[in-house]
């Protein structure tokens, strides 16, 4: 089950700061926590590692799944072997991330390390590095997979370099996650740089919650985190509501709509036939809920444009009650009603509902 999760970083906030955080992030559905060693000052480490395990021990209460991010020069600061992994657990984090890693064979013997604990390595390239470990076969159901995050302005993954290397983790049927950012002034992550921390350059200014849904639109990761703090909290109470497993498609509804047009938008679960137009999404199943209701024309404009949302009247004879999405303009034939239209800024998701895709359209604000 995909789980929305959240970052902390102890060196950076007080404890009031994140215990609050872990408190407001729970109400909201938050369920897992990012936190990272990999900026630790090796002079303060003893401070750094007493406020992390108190804040772990504050998170558990929250029943949150907690990850730390480390990595092979991380494990010499502390004096730990890839091989005794008794340091994590007694810290009572759920796993570790390797933000770099071994040659394969050892992180294949840290997945059945005796402490149970999970081991995530970095899958932000696309090699063969997930390829290698499979090879030494490890215990896949403690071997998962976390994209990185990238604080600098234009370093983030293109979409297409983040779907092939989601995809190589997914042919394993590896859990996976990736990250996204608060825009939120002055929010902060590990590093000195603060625009923003994003997997994804496309996601670096848009909306956290857009960003979310997008993901959830691809859905080529599991778990989405939220790396830096602190989000406001319109930002979290705007994930309260998200439906992790569904795509959603705001919409801008028409004026007096009819009753039936209205609950065919936002009532039905939509998806996308499978043999699909590339000028719209068709949505079927109300023409035969709905056949043999009269759908009269009253909103018919001569233009048709990408993101308007169609339902068909009944001068189109058994299309009548057939929901449609614009994927293109197109010259009206005077029997399509347009009963809305996709928020502007949501336009692009557009592109991610496939063939069978499930869907649903909510009215927007």
């Amino acid at each position: 089950m995909r789980k929305l999760g959240i970052s902390i970083y102890p060196e950076k906030s007080t404890m009031n700061e994140m215990k609050n955080y872990i408190e407001s992030a729970a109400r909201v559905g938050v369920s897992r926590m990012f936190t990272c060693l990999l900026s630790m000052d090796e002079r303060k480490k003893n401070d750094t590692i007493k406020n992390l395990y108190e804040i772990v021990s504050f998170a558990k209460k929250y029943k949150f799944e907690i990850i730390i991010d480390i990595n092979p020069k991380v494990l010499g600061m502390l004096g730990i072997e890839f091989n005794d992994l008794s340091f994590f657990k007694e810290l009572n984090v759920d796993g570790i991330r390797l933000d770099y890693g071994f040659g394969g064979n050892e992180e294949s013997l840290m997945t059945f390390n005796p402490e149970n604990l999970d081991i995530e390595i970095n899958m932000s390239n696309d090699t063969h590095y997930i390829e290698t470990i499979m090879d030494f076969y490890p215990n896949r159901y403690k071997l998962r997979g976390c994209h990185n995050f990238y604080p600098h302005r234009y370093s983030g993954l293109s979409i297409s370099h983040f779907k092939s290397c989601s995809h190589r983790f997914k042919k394993f049927g590896l859990k996976t996650a990736a990250f996204v950012t608060s825009q939120a002034t002055n929010t902060f992550g590990p590093w000195p740089v603060t625009e923003g921390l994003p997997t994804l350059e496309a996601h670096r200014d848009l909306p956290l919650l857009l960003q979310i849904k997008h993901l959830i639109a691809m859905d080529e990761v599991d778990d989405i985190i939220i790396s830096n703090c602190y989000p406001t909290d319109e930002e979290l109470y705007s994930l309260n509501e998200l439906s992790l497993c569904l795509t959603t498609l705001n919409v801008v509804l028409e004026k007096n709509i009819p009753d039936v047009e209205r609950s065919i938008l936002l009532d039905e679960l939509h998806y996308n036939r499978g043999d699909v137009s590339g000028n719209m999404i068709r949505s079927t199943v109300s023409r035969v809920k709905y056949k043999g209701h009269n759908f009269s024309i009253f909103n018919v404009p001569d233009i048709i444009r990408r993101g308007d949302v169609i339902v068909e009247s009944s001068l189109y004879g058994h299309y009548a009650g057939e929901m449609q999405i614009a994927l293109t303009d197109m010259v009206n034939s005077g029997k399509s009603n347009v009963v809305g239209q996709i928020s502007s800024e949501e336009l692009f998701l557009l592109d991610e509902v496939k063939p069978w895709k499930k869907f649903k359209l909510k009215e927007a604000k």
